[in-house]
């Protein structure tokens, strides 16, 4: 069964920059969609952005042209890079194989004014 294992979280000022990072291993993440979900302090959970098998992207509104997914097959790695953060992004984020019960064990992100 996959592990996905995340680190790169921690607290950033108002239009800093973080990297999230998504090491999977018992299995490979090449043939997967790959997904990043955050939970904000008394809201739903959300679905941030996916990359394809073929590298194709897709981001929510309120990240697109900030945030950018990546993924790195030969490292087996998915990242996040958080770009102009504000303090609305503070939350818990997630990795996850996309549609299916594979989830990082997730990291704090607090973005102070």
């Amino acid at each position: 069964q996959v592990q996905l294992v995340q680190s790169g979280g921690g607290d950033v000022q108002a239009g800093g920059s973080l990297q999230l990072s998504c090491a999977a291993s018992g299995s490979t993440i090449t043939p997967y969609v790959m997904a990043w979900y955050r939970d904000p302090p008394g809201k739903q959970r959300e679905l941030l952005a996916h990359i394809t098998t073929l590298g194709t992207t897709t981001y929510a509104y309120s990240v697109k042209g900030r945030f950018t997914i990546s993924r790195d097959n030969t490292k087996n790695t998915v990242y996040l890079q958080m770009n102009s953060l504000k303090p609305e992004d503070t939350a818990i984020y997630y990795c996850n194989v996309f549609n299916k019960n594979h989830w990082g064990q997730g990291t704090q992100v607090t973005v102070s004014s």
